[in-house]
């Protein structure tokens, strides 16, 4: 199966003395990486090496907040490096090309690699390892990524789950994920380092500087990964059931920018949990720890559909939906990306995403719902603003979740739910907080009206001085309506069957 480790043995004249390549890619860590640990068993030196190759990614090359993100854990990984004794090697070009290079200058016999899951990493990894064993190299690669391997999770006809409950079952049923590997204190360095181009010279951060709110929000890296783990673990587990859909609230981990960049694994999160739960450590939550768990079975099950119906990125799984009749709405589309759609929850998570990078994930289903179903715009539109805004932007997650948002994928909503921003806003944003935030030209309207300040009484409206059209804007489209129009649309596919 593709993703399945190569496996292979030194091939004869190879010492495992000899100098090892380990290629970093969504694994920017120390600690529970297995082809640094692995390496660093061997005996010989080792040499962390990083490839910007932004082609070799297709159309789903890191987008502005990923490459900003970057920037940052590289560094913080290089610095990382330097207390065992070693350092990052920095390299752009062709990944096969840059690592028989390398193996070259250091007299490498063996390269080391966790693997990923999307289809084009799948492909180029293929691609590599051939390429390597042609000239006698040793290729190793290994799970860092993943609690569970996506290969080995099949239904009992032996076909890939389609639905997250039964697939769930099927993981815990597993052996537990084995515990995180520690840090290696001690990482040989060659006796000449390779030549590394500066991280300058990677161009990843923005030319005009648009990330101000992205560095007050977050601190890439290792150490960020552990601290947001050890402040969810002490404050936010135990009433995470109840708070993860409340953008109001500080209920959520924020861990996902780390798990996708691979500053911190999913095992060390899997045994933190049990281990705080085994300990009844003040403020555990078995209840918390079992359903953050469940959300990190999510995760394992976005890459498990990605992984096993690789189209899913470009087209829908449900092969009906490429029938279906999305608008052209250049205009509404451009408010929803500014937030100036005239519904607020949705305007509030839209520029809460712009100035961050993130956004609440209840908030994202509504906002994706808006796009989708209110305005009817074709789902990769929301999937590729996603990609080039979101500094947690993974090609599984974002698949997962516009493909559920739009009703045309696995485990979906079906289109004829649809959310309305007003009612989630009142259930989910009681007091109206999240959207004063975000929104500060609506902070003094009454909170009976802050999510729908289009049916405010004038006199509110004069009070709080907000003007409708002008100090904010009259909503793009009428609810009610853009529903009807949508279950419409809909019925278009079941009368063409």
């Amino acid at each position: 199966m593709p993703g399945a480790p190569p496996g292979g043995r030194p091939r004869e004249g190879m010492e495992l003395g000899s100098a090892t390549i380990v290629w970093f890619r969504q694994d920017l860590r120390l600690e529970d990486n297995p082809a640094l640990s692995s390496a660093a068993t061997r005996g010989g030196a080792v040499i962390p090496v990083y490839i910007w190759a932004p082609e070799e990614e297709g159309k789903w090359a890191p987008g502005a907040a990923s490459r900003w993100w970057l920037h940052h854990s590289l560094s913080a990984l290089d610095a990382s490096l330097r207390p065992p004794g070693s350092r990052l090697v920095l390299r752009r070009g062709e990944s096969l090309a840059v690592l028989e290079d390398l193996a070259a200058e250091c007299g490498a016999s063996v390269v080391c690699w966790n693997r990923r899951y999307e289809p084009a990493a799948v492909a180029r990894d293929r691609r590599v390892e051939a390429g390597l064993r042609d000239r006698g190299l040793l290729a190793e690669s290994f799970n860092s990524a993943l609690l569970f391997e996506p290969s080995a999770l099949l239904n009992r006809a032996g076909k890939p789950f389609q639905v997250f409950t039964p697939f769930w079952r099927a993981c815990l049923r597993l052996p537990q994920p084995s515990p995180p590997r520690t840090s290696p204190r001690s990482l040989p360095p060659p006796g000449r380092w390779p030549g590394s181009i500066p991280l300058e010279a990677l161009e990843l951060e923005p030319k005009i500087d648009w990330a101000a709110g992205l560095r007050k929000a977050w601190t890439p890296g290792e150490e960020g990964a552990a601290a947001r783990l050890r402040r969810f673990l002490r404050a936010g587990v135990a009433g995470y059931p109840d708070s993860r859909d409340r953008p109001d609230l500080p209920g959520t981990s924020g861990l996902s920018p780390h798990l996708h960049f691979g500053e911190i694994g999913p095992r060390r999160i899997w045994h933190s949990l049990q281990d705080r739960e085994s300990r009844k450590s003040p403020g555990c939550s078995p209840r918390g720890a079992e359903s953050f768990l469940r959300q990190l079975g999510w995760r394992e099950f976005a890459h498990h559909l990605l992984f096993h119906f690789p189209g899913t990125a470009e087209h829908p799984l449900r092969p009906e939906f490429t029938r279906f009749p999305w608008a052209r709405a250049p205009k509404e589309l451009a408010a929803w990306r500014r937030g100036r759609t005239g519904y607020p929850l949705v305007d509030a998570g839209m520029r809460e995403l712009w100035t961050t990078g993130w956004m609440h994930n209840r908030v994202r289903m509504i906002t994706a719902s808006f796009l989708v179903k209110d305005l009817r715009v074709n789902w990769l539109e929301g999937a590729r603003w996603f990609w080039d805004t979101l500094v947690d932007a993974d090609l599984a997650n974002n698949t997962l979740g516009w493909q559920w948002a739009a009703g045309c994928g696995a485990d979906a909503a079906p289109y004829f739910r649809i959310f309305n921003p007003a009612l989630q806003g009142r259930k989910f944003d009681p007091g109206g907080d999240y959207v004063r935030k975000w929104i500060p030209e609506l902070s003094d309207l009454p909170g009976a009206w802050i999510h729908e300040p289009h049916r405010a009484p004038a006199e509110a409206l004069a009070r709080a001085e907000v003007e409708p059209g002008k100090s904010y804007p009259r909503p793009v489209v009428d609810h009610s309506a853009a529903r009807e129009r949508a279950l419409a649309a809909l019925a278009t596919l079941r009368k063409r069957r």
